[in-house]
């Protein structure tokens, strides 16, 4: 069966270049994924790359 997966109940704020975020969300439509995902995909690669920060 499926595994339950947490909710998502938290936002991150970040400013960008308009131009690389445009191209950025450009990219993600032409790939058919949302750039939501990918910058989760990203978060959670990194996470396992360099170790999980400390939780409090």
């Amino acid at each position: 069966m499926g595994t339950k997966k947490k909710p998502k109940n938290s936002q991150l704020v970040i400013r960008i270049n308009e131009d690389e975020r445009n191209d950025f969300v450009s990219l993600c439509d032409e790939l058919d994924t949302s750039a939501a995902r990918e910058l989760r995909r990203f978060i959670r690669s990194f996470i396992a790359e360099h170790g999980q920060a400390s939780k409090n």
